[in-house]
C-alpha cells in the first residue's frame, strides 16, 4: 500500500509523504511535532552541497548501512536484524499510514543480504540506529531529531551522516571511564529486547481450512469449512471460495459481493446447488449438493483485509479428490423384507451383506437399528475402528449377550437377539457408513447407505393365576389348604414359579407382604416346619398350613411365573401373574372362666392393712397351653355424678413379669403395696398401711393367653370382676394446745418457766413435735421478721436447737417432755432483750408404713408474755462525720456516738457491741453490706472487702467508736451507718442485753482528683516524647555523615569543534 517493491530487495518509498516532518505517525507515538524523521543515510537533502569529511583524530570509521529509502535498524553483533514495531488501531478510513515492510541487513559489512520485515514507519523507527547509538536527521533540516542547534558529524566514508548535537555534561560523563560499565549492560539486553519485540509483533491474520486432500464419492454432499483468527477490524468477516482444476482460479461465491460468483457457477449457485452456510462471524462453510467427477481441485478460501497492516495469511487452499460410489448394500437373499411373528422370550437373528469397491482405502461402519415410533434407535454397531457400540438402553443386553453382531463370509453381518420381549418389535434396517482417515489422521464419513430388513412382531404370553376357593374359615389349631392354578397359552419347553404371600390388608402391595413359601422353576421350594407347598399337577400347586391360630387370619396371595430356556442353558422369565387375594378367618378357642374379688381384711382405722383377693372359678376346658394373669385397678369414689377414671395399680405379664403402675409404683418399691398369687387360680392384693388416698373401689381382670405354635403367648380373653370398696368410718382429727406460766412475775436474771399440755381425738396412737417461738418487738433488729424459733423437741424425744444464735448461753434453753401429752420449757438468766410473746408450736403423728410416721394434725397453743419493768437508762445512737465528701486516696473518718438518757450509768456497768452497714446506693434500695465489727470485749472482726478498701475500727472513748476507711476509691461511696448493742451490768452483778439501736445513715461522697490522677501520665509522655525526639536527631545526623555521602569524580572535558554550516 503506497510502496513500490522491486524484485530480490528491499521497498522503495512511494513518495515523500513517509519523510514529512509532520507525519501523523510520528505524532501518534507522541513525537515532537518539530522534529523531523529520519531519512535514509544515503540520502542528500536538497541545497546541501555533498559530504566533506573534517580530519579528526576521533572520526568513527565508515559503517555500511542499508540502501536507500530503507530505515535503518539496530546492529547486533555484525548483522542487521529485522525489527518490527506494530501500530493497532488504524483501520480504514483512519488516519495514520498502515504498515508497510522494512529491509534490514542480514549478512556481514559489505556482503550481507536484505530481508523483510514489517514495522511501522513512525517515530521509534526514525529514532534508529547507525552503528552506534546517535540520534539521527532527516534531509535539508538543521535541527536534530532531540534538540534544535544540533550540527552534523560525519560518520562513514560512504556519504552516511548522522545528526548530532554539541554533547552536554551529562554526556561527556556518560563517555568518561566510569560509564563504561553502564553502557556495557545497556548493550547486553538489547538483542533480548529486540527478541521479545519480534515475538510480541509476529502475529497476524490466519485463515484456516481443512487438510486436503479431501476425499468424496460422486452424488453426496461436501461441507468445507472455513475459519479466520487473530484478525483486525469488525467481528463479523467476509469470505470468497475459488475453484481450480489446474492453474486458474474460478470464482464461486462471495458473503459480500453478490457479483462475484463466474457464469459457470451462476445456474448451481441460483439453484441452491452450491451456498455458503455460515457458523459464526469468523467461520462459513462451502456447501455443494450432488458433487461430480468435474468438482474435483483446489478450492481457495480468500477473506478481504480489514486489517491495519498486511500481516498473516489472507487465504488458505485445499485438494478435492472426487471418487465413485462402490458402496452396496443388501439384506437377505430370500427377499428384500421379511416378517417375523415370535413369542415373548424367543430368540432371532437378522442378516444385511455391506460391500465396497473403493479405489481408495476406505472403512465399513455396520449400525443395527429399530424404528421406535417415527424415529430410528440404534441397536449395535461396529464401528470402521472396529469396535462393537451397544445403543443407549442395549449396553446390559450387550453385556449379557443377549444381543450379539457377528461378520460372516460374503461380507454378511448378522444381528442376534436372545429373550425377546416387547420392546423389540418393530421395524429393523441395516445402516453402513463409509470413512476415510484424512491427512491430519482424522476419520471423516463419506457417504452412507441403509436397507431395512425385517418386520418383527413380539406376542405377549398369556398367564392367568387363580386360587380355587375364595373365602375360608377356619378354626384355631386345624390346618388351612389352598390350591394355586395357573393356565398359560405358552407352547414348548417352559417351567413355573410358584410364590405364596400372606398379607394383613388386601390393598398391601407384595413389597409390604410377607412370603410364606415359593418354588422356583427348577422345582426347589423353600424350607418351613409347619407351612408346606407341593406341585400337584403340570397346572396346581397346593399351599398346607398345619395347626393354624389366631395371627394366620388374613388375605393370602399367589404369584406365578412363566420361564423359558435360553441357548447358553440359562432360564429366562417371559411373564409374571398374582392371583386376587383370599380372605382366610381363623377363629379362636376362647377358654370358659369366671372371676370374683373379695376382701379378706378391711381397714377400720387408718393405717390398718387391707387385703384384697382375686380368683378364678368355673373354668373349664384350661388346658396345658393357657395361661392366667391379672390386672389390679382403682377407682376413686365421688359423691357427685362426676366421670372418675380408672387407675392401673399393677398388671402382670405372659411372663407373670409384674409391672406397677403410675399410682402405686413408689409405694410397691417401697413395700407398701404387695402383689402376691395365693394358689394357682388366686391373686392378691395387700396394702400395709391404709390412708385416705386408699379410699376408693377396687377390680381386678383376668386375662387368659394361649400358646401359639411359635411358642409365643397371646391375649385370647379378659375378664373383669365386680368392684369391692374399701372405706372405714372417721372423723376428723382434733388437737389442742394449752401454755401455762408457772410464775406470774419476774425480773431480769430470774428464770422463765412455762409448760404445754396437748390433748387429741381420733387419732390412733398418737405422739407430738413441740417447737417454743418467741415473737420479739419491731424495735428488735436481731429478727426483723418477728418470729424466731428457739429450741424443739421432735415425736422421737430429740432435741434440737433451732435459731438460738447468744453462744453465752447455750445451756440458758430446755424443753423437755414432763408426761405423753405434756412438756415444760425453761429459759435461764433471762435478759431485757428476751422479751416477747412464746408460743408452743404442737404437731400430731400416726405411725405410719414401714416403721414411718405420718403427720396428722398441727396446733398452736396461746402466747405467753415475758415484760421486764425496767428503770435504766435509755441509749440513743447517731453517726457523724466532719468531712463526708472526699477525694479518691484520702482517709474517711465516721463516728458512732452513743448517747444515753434517764438513769446515770457507770462507764464500767455498760458496754456495746458496735457492727458498721454500708448501702452501696444513693437510696436505700439494696441490701446492705456488712464492713466490720467490734465487740464488748473488744474483739474487731472485718469483712472480705466486700468491694471495699482497707479498713479500721477503734473505740476512742467509752461511748464514741471510729470507723476509718483508708485510700479511699469509687466503690466506697453509698449510705453508712452502725448498730449498737448495748450491755447493762444490773445489781447482782448479771450482763443484761438491751434492744439493738439502728443509726441514722450518712451518705459518703467519693470524688476523683484530676490533676494527681494525670500527673504521672503526664510526665511520662513528655518524657518519652524528649527521648524519642533526641534519638531520631542522633540517627538522622549519623545516615546524613556516613552513609549518604557520595564523591563526584571530575573527568577530563573533550575539546571538539564544531562543523561548520558552511562545511555542511
Amino acid at each position: 500500500m503506497g510502496q513500490k517493491r522491486r524484485r530480490g530487495g528491499p521497498p522503495t518509498p512511494a513518495g515523500p509523504s513517509n519523510r514529512s516532518p509532520g507525519h501523523p505517525r510520528c505524532r501518534q507515538r507522541g513525537a515532537p511535532q518539530g522534529d523531523p524523521p529520519a531519512s535514509p543515510p544515503n540520502a542528500r537533502a536538497p541545497g546541501i552541497p555533498g559530504p566533506r569529511v573534517r580530519s579528526s583524530p576521533r572520526r568513527p570509521k565508515a559503517r555500511r548501512g542499508p540502501p536507500s529509502g530503507v530505515l535503518p535498524a539496530p546492529r547486533l553483533a555484525g548483522r542487521w536484524r529485522p525489527l518490527s514495531s506494530p501500530l493497532r488501531g488504524w483501520g480504514p478510513g483512519q488516519a495514520g499510514p498502515p504498515r508497510r515492510p522494512h529491509y534490514l541487513r542480514a549478512g556481514a559489512r559489505g556482503g550481507g543480504r536484505w530481508g523483510k520485515f514489517v514495522s511501522v514507519v513512525g517515530c521509534a523507527a526514525r529514532r534508529g540506529w547507525s552503528g552506534r547509538a546517535a540520534p539521527l536527521r532527516s534531509q535539508g533540516s538543521g535541527e536534530a531529531s532531540g534538540r534544535p542547534g544540533s550540527a552534523l558529524l560525519p560518520v562513514s566514508g560512504r556519504g552516511e551522516r548522522v545528526h548530532r548535537r554539541s554533547p552536554s555534561r551529562r554526556e561527556r560523563y556518560l563517555r568518561s571511564p566510569a560509564s563504561m560499565g553502564h553502557r556495557g549492560e545497556r548493550a547486553s539486553c538489547l538483542p533480548l529486547l529486540l527478541l521479545l519485540l519480534l515475538l510480541g509483533f509476529c502475529r497476524g491474520r490466519v485463515v484456516r481450512v481443512p487438510k486436503g486432500p479431501l476425499i468424496r464419492v460422486v452424488g453426496t454432499e461436501v461441507v468445507i469449512p472455513c475459519s479466520v483468527s487473530d484478525y483486525d477490524g469488525p467481528s463479523e468477516q467476509n469470505f470468497d471460495w475459488e475453484f481450480s482444476r489446474e492453474t486458474d482460479f474460478l470464482r464461486i461465491v462471495s458473503t459480500w459481493d453478490s457479483t462475484f460468483t463466474s457464469e459457470e457457477y451462476q445456474k448451481r449457485v441460483g439453484h441452491g446447488d452450491i451456498k455458503l452456510r455460515r457458523s459464526s462471524n469468523d467461520a462459513v462453510e462451502l456447501v455443494i449438493r450432488n458433487i461430480q467427477p468435474t468438482d474435483q481441485g483446489r478450492y481457495k478460501c480468500s477473506t478481504p483485509s480489514t486489517d491495519a497492516t498486511v500481516q498473516g495469511n489472507y487465504d488458505a487452499e485445499v485438494q478435492v479428490k472426487v471418487i465413485s460410489d462402490g458402496l452396496t448394500v443388501s439384506g437377505s437373499k430370500a427377499r428384500s423384507s421379511m416378517s417375523l411373528r415370535l413369542s415373548e422370550g424367543d430368540s432371532f437373528k437378522l442378516r444385511c451383506s455391506a460391500i465396497t469397491t473403493s479405489p481408495e482405502h476406505t472403512h465399513l461402519h455396520v449400525t443395527w437399528q429399530i424404528k421406535s415410533g417415527s424415529t430410528w434407535r440404534d441397536i449395535l454397531s461396529l464401528t470402521h475402528e472396529g469396535k462393537f457400540q451397544p445403543g443407549p438402553g442395549y449396553e446390559e443386553r450387550y453385556r449379557n449377550g443377549d444381543i450379539r453382531l457377528d461378520t460372516g463370509a460374503n461380507d454378511t453381518y448378522r444381528l442376534s437377539v436372545s429373550q425377546a420381549s416387547s420392546v423389540d418389535g418393530g421395524a429393523y434396517r441395516c445402516l453402513v457408513s463409509e470413512w476415510v482417515r484424512g491427512a491430519d489422521s482424522s476419520w471423516q464419513k463419506i457417504q452412507e447407505k441403509s436397507v431395512e430388513i425385517a418386520s418383527v412382531a413380539i406376542q405377549r404370553t398369556a398367564l392367568d393365576v387363580v386360587i380355587s376357593t375364595s373365602n375360608v374359615s377356619v378354626t384355631e389349631r386345624d390346618s388351612l389348604d389352598l390350591t394355586c392354578n395357573i393356565t398359560t397359552d405358552r407352547s414348548g419347553i417352559f417351567q413355573a414359579e410358584v410364590i405364596w404371600y400372606f398379607s394383613a390388608s388386601p390393598d398391601d402391595t407384595l413389597s409390604d407382604a410377607q412370603v410364606l413359601l415359593s418354588m422356583d422353576h427348577d422345582s426347589v421350594v423353600s424350607d418351613s416346619t409347619l407351612i408346606s407347598l407341593s406341585h400337584v399337577d403340570r397346572n396346581s400347586y397346593r399351599l398346607l398350613v398345619r395347626d393354624v391360630d389366631v395371627e394366620d387370619s388374613g388375605y393370602y396371595f399367589c404369584q406365578a411365573a412363566v420361564w423359558v430356556p435360553l441357548h447358553n442353558g440359562s432360564w429366562h422369565k417371559v411373564v409374571e401373574r398374582t392371583s386376587a387375594p383370599v380372605s382366610v378367618m381363623v377363629t379362636a378357642l376362647e377358654p370358659d372362666y369366671e372371676v370374683f374379688l373379695n376382701a379378706s381384711k378391711t381397714p377400720k382405722f387408718s393405717d390398718d392393712p387391707t387385703e384384697l383377693d382375686c380368683r378364678i372359678i368355673n373354668s373349664q376346658d384350661t388346658e396345658a397351653n393357657i395361661r392366667f394373669t391379672v390386672s389390679w385397678y382403682y377407682r376413686q369414689r365421688l359423691h357427685s355424678d362426676d366421670v372418675v377414671t380408672e387407675e392401673l395399680l399393677a398388671t402382670m405379664d405372659a411372663d407373670w413379669t409384674l409391672l406397677p403402675g403410675d399410682r402405686s409404683r413408689e409405694r410397691t418399691q417401697n413395700g407398701e403395696i404387695i402383689f402376691f398369687k395365693k394358689a394357682v387360680d388366686t391373686f392378691s392384693l395387700r396394702i400395709q398401711w391404709t390412708s385416705e388416698n386408699d379410699r376408693g373401689d377396687y377390680f381386678c381382670v383376668i386375662s387368659a393367653w394361649s400358646r401359639h405354635r411359635n411358642n409365643t403367648w397371646v391375649k385370647s380373653k379378659d375378664m373383669t370382676s365386680a368392684p369391692v370398696s374399701i372405706s372405714w368410718a372417721t372423723q376428723d382429727y382434733t388437737l389442742t394446745v394449752e401454755a401455762v406460766k408457772l410464775k406470774p412475775f419476774f425480773v431480769a436474771g430470774h428464770t422463765f418457766e412455762m409448760t404445754c399440755k396437748v390433748s387429741s381425738k381420733n387419732i390412733k396412737t398418737p405422739r407430738y413435735s413441740v417447737l417454743i417461738t418467741a415473737e420479739k418487738p419491731l424495735t428488735d433488729q436481731s429478727n426483723p421478721n418477728g418470729t424466731t424459733r428457739i429450741i424443739s423437741l421432735n415425736q422421737d424425744s430429740v432435741v434440737r436447737l433451732e435459731d438460738w444464735t447468744d453462744q453465752t448461753r447455750v445451756d440458758g434453753v430446755v424443753l423437755e417432755k414432763v408426761q405423753e401429752n405434756e412438756f415444760r420449757y425453761r429459759m435461764y438468766q433471762t435478759q431485757i432483750s428476751d422479751a416477747g410473746l412464746y408460743r408452743c408450736v404442737v404437731t400430731a403423728w400416726s405411725p405410719g408404713g414401714g416403721g414411718m410416721w405420718r403427720e396428722a394434725v398441727n396446733g398452736l397453743s396461746n402466747p405467753i408474755q415475758i415484760d421486764f419493768q425496767t428503770s435504766g437508762p435509755v441509749f440513743n445512737v447517731s453517726v457523724h462525720s466532719d468531712n463526708p465528701t472526699i477525694y479518691q486516696g484520702e482517709l474517711a473518718d465516721l463516728l458512732c456516738i452513743v448517747t444515753t438518757e434517764g438513769m446515770a450509768l457507770d462507764s464500767d456497768d455498760m458496754s456495746f457491741d458496735v457492727s458498721w452497714f454500708a448501702v452501696r446506693s444513693f437510696a436505700l434500695d439494696r441490701e446492705p453490706v456488712w464492713l466490720a465489727s467490734l465487740d464488748r470485749k473488744g474483739i474487731v472482726t472485718q469483712s472480705r472487702r466486700n468491694g471495699s478498701s482497707d479498713l479500721s475500727l477503734e473505740r476512742i472513748s467509752p461511748l464514741e467508736f471510729r470507723l476509718r476507711v483508708h485510700g479511699c476509691e469509687d466503690h466506697d461511696f453509698g449510705n453508712h451507718y452502725c448498730v449498737v448493742t448495748p450491755w447493762v451490768r444490773s445489781a447482782t452483778g448479771v450482763w443484761q442485753r438491751e434492744p439493738d439501736i439502728k443509726a441514722k445513715p450518712i451518705f459518703l461522697s467519693v470524688k476523683m482528683d484530676v490533676l494527681n490522677a494525670f500527673k504521672y501520665p503526664l510526665l511520662i509522655g513528655i518524657g518519652l516524647a524528649t527521648v524519642i525526639g533526641l534519638l531520631s536527631c542522633l540517627i538522622g545526623y549519623c545516615t546524613s555523615r556516613w552513609c549518604c555521602k557520595k564523591e563526584v569524580q571530575e573527568t577530563r572535558r573533550e575539546r571538539r569543534r564544531l562543523m561548520s554550516m558552511e562545511m555542511d
